[in-house]
């Protein structure tokens, strides 16, 4: 194996198994295959093709569902029935198809790496930019105009010694190595997502990373099939990796039905799927992650905003330790490679709002939101995939098992989840949305606090013995948590909620909080307040359509002033 470099991609047996160089000793290489290695025998032949593991980049990548390696899963399919056969290849994307390409440069143009050749409509939501390759700039020689395969020269640049270079619909990039940029920006945008307590609580920023760790069965993966549905990012990569077959089967049969709710359209026509279930080989599995992030970054390279679910980064750091030790490493903590809070650090710092590289005075800016699913065995987040991950994501979402089991959902935990984009994305929600909205926030925030100290007591003495205004705290918190953080992702209204509708809920319920301290302060008795009829409209609110919202908002209002102006009125008469 002389003249290999480490990660090259190496052909392996009579059967040609797919494999990648892990480790070099002289002229003796250690190979990683990434398929069942069962039935080999000593004496085959190992033949290197030279590259490293690379992912084709071009039209046809949006609507594909492939493997960790980037295998089409529905082409082979087509090719061995439903169970893969070893040793099989396929082209990632199709190169009999023809694609119609318009141009968007002139011959004479001058062009270098990055400039938009022209545009291919890959579905009938997003345009495909045909980008000149890193490393050539020049004139432009030679255009076309009409359809083409991915492989044919659609544009001839030549340089400034004279050599004239191809350009085809089709590049290739290494996995583990980050596509570049001109220069990351700040995270001050929100990626909304229509969840009311992300948007409002625990708010990502667009280029922002996210960890939900959680334990079986309280909802990392419908809370990101949910953010994939509903965030504003324009594409979706969705990585299961290492999930069990039937949940990612679940993925697969949903999502080509899932209607994109903007576009009325399939959401499959902005997504693209990776599935490593936690039955294949574990080196596909550690790939999976690099395939899923450097197609995000390709698009985003586009000037698009792409969302990457990873599910479960969990599945992947198993993949390594079990790598790790059959490369005899010496473990760290758990058996984990000592390596695993960098390789957890470069993935997730690939991530960012970023300018894109492009020609002349062309700019273009996209983002890669990456959203990690963690599951600690047990539950337990002091293990080191979750610490390691909590270190470097900026997002916590603390999934709550006692929540799932109550049936609240999103059953993400108020008190134990944390955003540290909140004060960076103030401006962003002052000018868009209002200025009252982090004095807002705070102010429901330390009442859900209030309440968790309240209810120490109330286990010890019952509600009963509190002051009333105590217990005016706790049917408020109790008035957010039911009617304002549960949300109901089967709900055709409730299942999304604009920000503009967050505030004017949020502000709804503490006016009232507001007005119920008051009407105590003038001797109103708390269960006459209760009984007031504007709280079952308080609670309807969430399933008022977006339309109508505005309106309603402002007749509640109405209400809830009537309402309490006649409980004092009733008081003082009274008096």
């Amino acid at each position: 194996m002389r003249g290999t470099k480490m990660y090259d991609v190496v052909r392996v047996g009579d059967e040609k198994l797919i494999g990648e160089i892990i480790k070099l000793e002289g002229d003796t290489a250690t190979v990683q295959v990434y398929e069942d290695t069962g039935g080999l025998k000593p004496g085959e032949p190992v033949e290197s093709t030279g590259e490293q593991l690379s992912v084709e980049l071009g039209p046809g990548l949006l609507q594909s569902i492939y493997d960790g390696i980037q295998r089409p899963l529905e082409t082979m399919m087509k090719e061995t029935g439903v169970f893969m056969k070893r040793g099989i290849s396929a082209v990632a994307l199709d190169r009999k198809k023809k694609w119609a390409f318009v141009p968007t440069v002139k011959k004479g143009d001058k062009v270098s790496q990055g400039s938009i050749v022209g545009t291919v409509k890959e579905t009938e939501v997003i345009t495909h930019k045909i980008m000149v390759p890193l490393g050539i700039a020049g004139e432009v020689a030679e255009i076309k105009h009409g359809e083409f395969r991915i492989e044919d020269t659609v544009c001839t640049v030549k340089d400034g010694t004279g050599k004239k270079h191809e350009i085809t619909m089709l590049q290739r990039w290494r996995v583990r190595k980050p596509r570049p940029y001109k220069e990351k920006f700040a995270p001050d945008t929100p990626l909304v997502t229509g969840q009311r307590i992300l948007d409002t609580f625990f708010p990502l920023a667009k280029g922002g990373t996210a960890s939900i760790p959680g334990p079986f069965g309280s909802g990392k993966t419908v809370t990101q099939q949910a953010l994939a549905k509903w965030s504003d990012a324009q594409i979706v990569v969705y990585i299961g990796c290492g999930e069990r077959g039937n949940e990612m089967t679940d993925v697969l049969t949903e999502f080509p039905h899932l209607e994109d709710p903007r576009t009325k359209k399939p959401l499959m026509q902005r997504t693209v799927l990776i599935a490593n279930t936690s039955n294949m080989p574990v080196a596909a599995r550690e790939a999976s992650v690099y395939t899923g992030i450097t197609i995000a970054e390709y698009y985003r390279d586009m000037g698009y905003d792409v969302a990457l679910m990873a599910d479960s980064t969990s599945r992947w750091a198993e993949a390594m330790r079990e790598i790790s030790g059959r490369l005899e490493e010496m473990p760290g903590e758990e058996g984990y490679p000592a390596y695993l809070a960098r390789r957890l650090a470069e993935f997730y710092e690939r991530a960012g709002r970023v300018k894109c590289v492009t020609g002349g005075r062309e700019e273009r800016v996209g983002s890669v939101s990456v959203i990690g699913a963690v599951s600690p065995p047990g539950g337990d987040i002091s293990e080191p995939v979750s610490q390691n991950t909590l270190r470097v994501t900026k997002v916590f979402w603390a999934l709550d098992a006692s929540l799932a089991h109550r049936r609240h959902f999103p059953a993400i935990h108020w008190l134990k989840s944390y955003s540290l984009y909140n004060q960076s994305l103030n401006a962003w929600y002052g000018k868009n949305i209002s200025t009252e909205w982090d004095g807002l926030r705070g102010k429901a925030m330390a009442l859900l606090q209030k309440e968790a100290e309240l209810q120490e007591v109330v286990q010890l003495v019952g509600p009963d013995a509190l002051p009333e205004k105590e217990r005016a705290v706790l049917a408020a918190t109790r008035m957010i948590r039911e009617d304002y953080l549960q949300q109901s992702a089967f709900h055709e209204v409730d299942t999304f909620t604009s920000l503009r509708k967050q505030f004017l809920m949020l502000s709804s319920m503490m006016s009232f909080y507001d007005k119920s301290i008051s009407a105590i302060d003038e001797g109103v008795p708390l269960r006459r307040v209760q009984d007031l009829s504007v709280m079952n409209e308080l609670a309807r609110l969430k399933e008022v359509p977006e339309a109508h919202f505005e309106a309603k908002a402002a007749a509640v209002a109405k209400q809830m002033d009537s309402e309490f102006s006649a409980l004092a009125a009733e008081v003082r008469r009274a008096g």
